[in-house]
């Protein structure tokens, strides 16, 4: 039996964060922490997306308020799956408590960009790493601009860098073509759900057409959504936001089975859920990619332990 306690925090953005699902100005999180007859802690985060199809922050704090004080291995496994960033942040919180978990491993990371003509206010902070990784989020305003930005923006870039392209499921068959007609032939590493959930199928005519790679982002947001994509055929890559999928034991079970092509990403967690994140990174990206939790810079603070 382990003691349970939480504290739920709340960030706010030193600049908010637009996409095509609106404007993000705070994180609302919480931080969990089991305690067994020892001693010994364990740290989760609960971190909800719920316009990625995760439980809202109010139901992740209810849940949390009507759990017992002390929990069972059993209650930690068995959270009903309408609550996916519960489950991995009570699963993290036991897994830190149980095995011997290593340092959290150094990956390379992409950079989220501000998005539209925001980004050139940053440019030239930006250091010229050979290989550097960024990502922009595309789909929020007129695609005539942004295709006026895009080609500014790979002129700006540092020598030798590659751009993810994120359009958050906000382009219509036709810019999405147009979108990928423009990045034929430059360093652009994908193109991240160009269309929304319900177009899998266009999706997957697009990979057909162009040479540019696409990834599934929005469409694989839990575990359901992933075995349902990976049923119907989709070979391309991946996005996978840990922190929202669900059961992180039944996620690497998933992508080992099917040696999938992942790219672990943030939902802006704090560094609990960042670390426990990164662990199943290290574990299961069968390709050497960067992983997408560049957000430094993107909080005024971080979020210490209270409790």
């Amino acid at each position: 039996m382990y003691r349970f306690s939480f504290f739920p925090y709340r960030r706010q953005f030193i600049q908010p964060l637009q996409t095509h699902h609106g404007c993000w100005k705070n994180r609302q999180g919480i931080l969990l922490k089991l305690t067994d007859d020892k001693g010994n802690l364990g740290w989760g985060e609960i971190a909800p997306l719920p316009w990625f199809g995760s439980e809202t922050f109010l139901e992740a704090l209810t849940l949390c308020r009507q759990s017992p004080k002390t929990l069972s291995k059993t209650e930690i496994f068995t959270i009903s799956e309408k609550f996916p960033a519960s489950q991995f942040g009570f699963e993290s919180a036991w897994l830190n408590l149980t095995e011997k978990t290593p340092l959290t491993p150094e990956l390379p990371n992409s950079q989220l960009l501000p998005t539209g003509e925001a980004v050139f206010s940053i440019l030239e902070s930006l250091k010229p790493e050979a290989g550097k990784t960024f990502k922009w989020k595309i789909g929020v305003t007129d695609i005539e601009l942004e295709l006026q930005w895009f080609d500014r923006l790979l002129s700006s870039l540092p020598p030798n860098a590659t751009l993810r392209l994120d359009a958050n499921g906000g382009l219509t068959w036709e810019t999405a073509n147009r979108w990928l007609a423009a990045c034929e032939g430059k360093a652009i590493e994908f193109l991240e759900q160009p269309l929304p959930v319900t177009e899998f199928d266009e999706m997957l005519q697009l990979c057909d057409r162009y040479t540019t790679t696409i990834a599934l982002d929005e469409s694989v947001a839990t575990l359901r959504q992933l075995e349902t994509c990976i049923r119907r055929g989709w070979r391309g890559i991946f996005v996978v936001k840990a922190a929202i999928a669900g059961s992180p034991t039944q996620l690497r079970q998933l992508c080992e089975t099917h040696r999938l092509d992942t790219v672990f990403s943030s939902v802006f967690e704090t560094r609990i859920g960042r670390e426990a994140a990164l662990r199943l990174a290290a574990r299961l990206q069968t390709v050497p990619r960067a992983v997408g939790f560049g957000i430094e810079g993107w909080f005024a603070d971080e979020v210490v332990l209270k409790f």
